[in-house]
């Protein structure tokens, strides 16, 4: 009879003296692992022991991927020397292009920032110096001017905007310079969007210019020109009118001019006669013309002739919607400025202009901050003009 454990044993298989064999193979197996202890030990104690370590940081090969831009195009840029920054404004919105050239870095490379002029806005630490390019010298002082580049003060000087779609207004207070105290209460209270327009029989214009243009304001020169019923309706000093030639109108013209510097361009102060006169008011267009200067006409007349005569002689051109402030009465002013809105809303935009006077400033100043929250961009003259030059 088999025992239990025969039984259990596989099918085919003989029995084997299981007891030697049990022996031998168990001190075999203890003697290697006894091998294989000791090894990693040792192995362990290399480690340990050693003055480095195991893996040298100067023998790993550490890559860093190379960072492929793809160049847009850029219009070139007009070298700096000076700055270590230079940047480029845009002159009809859209990005503005800053070059950057590390001193440290010994190379001709430069860094190239392409950024929104709306979060950069001007450089208020040189906005209120002129550019010497831009200056004629002349015996009624200095005259702007192209300069050799081409340049135009109307582009240089102009205020940057977002260069956005958006409902755009454009507001100028008019007869800086005129009165000390209110021009210097219009530069510290109106927003740096709104523009400044400086009458020329005003006083220390240069500084106030200084002062409005540091505070980030676009700037605006007030032409006096013949209105009906003059003289008995007078502009002031050195008017230009229909009855004197056309050099000594030029010559007054260039004595508004002479007055300060780093303006776009000029807005008629009064004028209704003047500027339905085409013969009057051809040689002035084309003096603009020929010193890259803007023309705002107010809008007070459907009879100028401005609008034509600016294409031809290619003076960038925008007119009025309306005069915010030929009432002096909080209430009526808000009203103009809310048609200026809505016509803002439904055409684009819109252009409204008003004096320095206490109520104007005031008013203007709350407005255009309730305007900003509903989504209306605040932006300067240059920004709303037709330019011939640039279709």
């Amino acid at each position: 009879m088999q025992s239990n454990k025969d039984l259990e044993r596989p099918l085919g298989q003989a029995a084997a003296p299981a007891r030697a064999f049990g022996r031998f193979a168990m001190a075999g197996r203890t003697m290697w692992i006894s091998a294989a202890a000791l090894c990693l030990i040792a192995v362990s104690s290399a480690i340990a022991l050693r003055e480095k370590p195991f893996r040298d940081p100067s023998l790993l090969a550490v890559s860093t991927p190379e960072i492929v831009g793809i160049e847009a195009p850029v219009a070139p840029v007009e070298t700096v020397a000076v700055p270590v920054v230079q940047q480029t404004s845009p002159k009809s919105g859209g990005p503005s292009i800053i070059h950057v050239n590390p001193e440290s870095s010994g190379q001709g490379n430069s860094v190239i920032v392409i950024s929104d002029p709306s979060a950069i806005g001007q450089d208020l630490r040189v906005a209120h110096l002129p550019d010497r390019a831009l200056i004629e010298e002349s015996d009624m002082g200095p005259l702007p001017i192209r300069a050799t580049d081409g340049r135009r003060p109307v582009d240089v000087y102009a205020r940057p905007w977002s260069g956005s779609r958006g409902a755009r207004v454009a507001i100028v207070v008019g007869g800086l310079g005129l009165s000390q105290t209110g021009t210097q209460e219009a530069i510290r209270k109106l927003p740096a969007e709104v523009t400044l327009a400086f009458a020329p029989q005003g006083n220390s214009i240069g500084r106030w210019m200084q002062a409005g243009r540091q505070k980030g304001h676009e700037i605006l020169m007030q032409a006096p020109l013949e209105p009906f019923d003059y003289p008995n309706v007078n502009p002031g000093r050195n008017t230009l009118t229909l009855a004197a030639k056309p050099d000594e109108n030029i010559d007054n013209l260039r004595w508004t001019l002479s007055r300060t510097t780093n303006y776009t361009g000029i807005m008629n102060y009064m004028g209704a006669r003047f500027v339905a006169d085409e013969a009057a008011m051809g040689p002035v267009m084309a003096e603009l013309g020929k010193r890259g200067l803007l023309y705002l006409d107010d809008g007070s007349t459907a009879r100028s002739v401005a609008a034509q005569l600016a294409s031809k002689n290619g003076v960038p051109f925008v007119a009025g919607d309306n005069i915010i402030d030929a009432q002096q009465d909080r209430g009526a002013i808000l009203k103009k400025l809310d048609e200026l809105e809505a016509t803002a809303r439904a055409r684009g935009f819109a252009l409204g202009s008003g004096s320095a006077f206490d109520i104007t400033v005031d008013t203007v100043a709350s407005w255009v901050a309730g305007a900003k929250k509903r989504g209306i961009e605040i932006v300067p003259v240059s920004a709303l003009t037709f330019d011939p030059e640039k279709g």
